[in-house]
């Protein structure tokens, strides 16, 4: 079997962590091919750019070759800050589009890492395709782009020949993916044992801190949604909320979806969750207990809206990310 063809597209101010990442799995994995009885490579790994020099994020000089045909075209992310003007560093890198272009027409797979789902979409290959970023830009894609069908809650989504990865670690889910569909399930899981990766992740739900997203809702729905923040664990009464208020339940559930996106319930719904997410990160209390406290006299059901929200039942969430204070500090004592 040839060698799988992969390029990574280096451009000013990517991220090189998301550059190198994936190339350094893939030569992780050629080692366990090796090691299980493999003869030959199983990748040939290049980083490419259209310009001569390139320096990535945080000052990082890389060495590039000139594009060149490739299986499949790795696009990586850059830092999205709330001062970078988009569209600008977008119309800056035309010269990526345009090779992204030239290579999805020639038939490359072309995959995103994080928001590098921007680049792709500039180059007009996500119009009509499903598609997933960060959490915490997904919002921003999907309005910047009306024609892509944002799934924020997905790692990875291939759409006829286009993938798109959530945040930086995703990376390693695709990785991991596409060593199983070239190598099979033995290396891919070989691989990961290695790294140490997660290789059965399904849903970025459950990483989702949403402190960090911005504010929706205007005033009249930020009222309502404070006012349902203290009393979480009390019985949802769509009427008594609407006295509260002073207005008709119609009245209610049109004013607070128009400013909030959302209904009361389902709100209540995810600040309940966000409450319970924090309890099983930092007590040890009971599922029961927590549940009780979040308003549901049964487990089950706060179970099964746990699960929908996050992807995980709460005690596989608790295993994954209760906070242990480490016995040592990683910094020197003064």
């Amino acid at each position: 079997m040839s060698p799988l063809r992969v390029s990574v597209l280096a451009y000013p101010g990517c991220f090189a962590s998301e550059v190198y990442g994936v190339l350094d799995l893939l030569t992780m994995a050629t080692h366990v091919a090796a090691a299980q009885g493999a003869a030959e490579p199983s990748y040939e790994a290049t980083v490419v750019s259209p310009r001569r020099r390139v320096t990535a994020s945080g000052g990082a000089r890389l060495d590039v070759s000139a594009p060149r045909p490739a299986d499949v075209v790795i696009v990586p992310g850059f830092e999205l800050s709330p001062a970078l003007d988009l569209t600008a560093t977008l119309a800056g890198l035309e010269p990526e589009t345009a090779s992204i272009r030239s290579q999805a027409a020639a038939g490359a797979a072309v995959v995103s890492v994080c928001v590098g789902a921007f680049l792709i979409a500039e180059a007009g290959l996500l119009d009509g395709r499903e598609a997933t970023t960060s959490w915490l830009f997904a919002d921003r894609l999907a309005r910047r782009y009306a024609d892509v069908r944002v799934r924020p809650e997905q790692l990875v989504v291939t759409d006829r020949g286009v993938t798109t990865t959530a945040a930086f670690s995703a990376m390693y889910d695709f990785a991991l993916r596409l060593v199983r569909e070239h190598d099979g399930p033995r290396v891919a899981r070989g691989t990961a044992r290695v790294a140490l990766l997660d290789d059965a992740r399904s849903t970025q739900s459950a990483y989702v801190d949403p402190e960090l997203l911005p504010t929706s809702g205007r005033g009249f729905a930020q009222r309502v949604k404070r006012w349902l923040d203290q009393r979480l664990g009390v019985r949802y009464d769509l009427t008594a909320l609407a006295r509260a208020f002073g207005v008709s339940t119609r009245t209610m559930l049109r004013r607070f979806g128009e400013e909030a996106g959302e209904t009361p319930l389902a709100y209540l719904q995810g600040a309940r969750v966000r409450r319970a997410r924090h309890l099983l990160e930092t007590t040890d209390r009971t599922v029961a207990s927590i549940a009780a406290d979040v308003g549901y006299r049964d487990s089950g059901t706060f179970s099964g809206v746990f699960a929908r929200h996050t992807g995980r039942q709460p005690s596989a969430y608790r295993a994954t990310f209760r906070r242990h204070e480490p016995a040592e500090s990683l910094l020197p004592r003064p």
